[in-house]
């Protein structure tokens, strides 16, 4: 007798994989979407200064009102593509066709690498915007910690569109086996122990 049962060891390994890599990606995603309000919320809260002398409004990163539109933007729009590809997760388990699942599993890898770049490059702007902001443009020291805030999480914004760019690889990868196995073995109507 089988000291772990009849089922096969190599399917509770796969179960496991499967189960953390979920977890992991509904983690990612949190995190991407909570990245990305702090993001543009920082910057729509406390991103805009108006000098006493002066009635208008300029942005606290060197004065460059686009970086503070590039980070609102980018903001924004990565909370909403997140929540658009939770939809697609949610709804992924009814694709029944193996190429349907590969076309959203692909357009997940592409839209994450995408973001990972955006981020990327929203980081280096603010970063070098905020690095030749002049003291004298903001004399009160109002908005620091928000102007920090949006870079850090675009740093870290990065990593986590990285990640699910990464997760979405592997789901792309266990489709293809998915499609290799069924083309090789074609579907019997009974069931293998």
């Amino acid at each position: 007798m089988d000291f772990f049962g009849s089922r096969n060891r190599l399917e509770d390994v796969t179960f496991f994989k499967g189960d953390a890599a979920a977890t992991c990606l509904k983690k990612s995603q949190t995190q991407s979407k909570v990245f990305s309000i702090v993001v543009f919320g920082s910057i729509v809260n406390e991103g805009y200064l108006n000098l006493p002398e002066k009635g208008e409004e300029h942005c606290i990163f060197n004065r460059n009102d686009n970086a503070c539109n590039y980070g609102i933007t980018v903001g924004v729009l990565a909370f909403f593509s997140c929540l658009l590809y939770l939809a697609l997760d949610v709804y992924f388990p009814q694709i029944s066709s193996v190429k349907d699942r590969k076309k959203a599993v692909l357009s997940d890898i592409g839209v994450s690498a995408f973001w990972a770049f955006l981020w990327f490059v929203g980081f280096c702007f603010l970063t070098n915007q905020w690095q030749v902001s002049k003291p004298e443009n903001n004399p009160l020291n109002e908005g620091v910690d928000a102007a920090r805030a949006a870079i850090t999480f675009s740093f870290f914004s990065i990593f986590t569109w990285g990640l699910l760019t990464f997760l979405a690889f592997r789901r792309f990868r266990h489709i293809s086996f998915q499609e290799e196995y069924n083309t090789l073995f074609p579907s019997s109507s009974a069931p293998l122990p």
